[in-house]
């Protein structure tokens, strides 16, 4: 599962990162705690231009089928293994791909009673993307909306102690194939697969991030190691 992730790359950084002029981009400010029902910067294909561009969308997809928005609150996740066969995320699987901008993502460990808040990110502190699809819900007397999911797998060595799945990241290479509109659907498969480098770490980080209305820079502020046996998994 993938429910908050950070977000701090400035517009300058992540248009050089996807390949978009800046002047080009929407306008959004940096969040250390983005939450579902929250709305977040993506990148797609332009119909216009066939070129990648940033769009804001809505945390939580909504199909155009649907009655009303609450469907949202339970689609921030679609699992890779079942994208394909369910109504919910076939038709934008196929059709409307994106990547989600992020500078690392949070799971939370429970240990004695307590939950704590972990931080996966890239050691290098770069920014990565995962994998996304988005659709167009049309509210009754009101303009269309935007909307995205993040896809998941099975977690990684590094996330498995942590959570039973993980957020798809795209390495770069993929970024091209994953938003191609002649993609074969084989070939997408293989990219929904857990990280499988050494470039992340899993930092123990302050509750402020517990807080889905809190987007301070506190919420990535590192603290001690909380002592577990299973915390050796994830040992530095």
């Amino acid at each position: 599962m993938c429910g908050r992730f950070a977000r701090r790359s400035t517009h300058e950084v992540l248009a050089d990162w996807f390949g978009i002029e800046s002047e080009e981009m929407p306008f959004f400010a940096p969040t250390y705690n983005a939450a579902p029902q929250s709305v977040q910067p993506v990148v797609r294909l332009s119909a216009h231009t066939g070129k990648r561009e940033f769009a804001l969308m809505r945390w939580g997809l909504v199909p155009f089928w649907a009655k009303d928005a609450k469907l949202g609150l339970s689609t921030i996740n679609a699992r890779a293994e079942e994208a394909a066969s369910k109504p919910l995320f076939r038709e934008a699987l196929k059709r409307r791909r994106c990547l989600v901008p992020a500078d690392g993502f949070y799971e939370w460990l429970k240990l004695e009673w307590q939950r704590h808040p972990f931080h996966i990110r890239r050691r290098d502190r770069r920014p990565f993307a995962f994998a996304g699809v988005w659709g167009r819900w049309q509210p009754k007397h009101a303009l269309p909306i935007e909307r995205f999911t993040i896809l998941t797998c099975p977690p990684s060595d590094l996330v498995r102690p942590l959570h039973d799945r993980m957020p798809v990241i795209l390495p770069a290479a993929a970024w091209e194939p994953w938003l191609s509109p002649d993609a074969d659907a084989a070939d997408l498969r293989a990219l929904l697969v857990p990280w499988a480098g050494d470039e992340l770490e899993a930092v123990p980080v302050s509750s402020a991030v517990n807080r889905a209305d809190h987007e301070g820079a506190d919420c990535v502020r590192e603290v001690p190691r909380p002592v577990a046996r299973q915390l050796s998994l994830l040992a530095t």
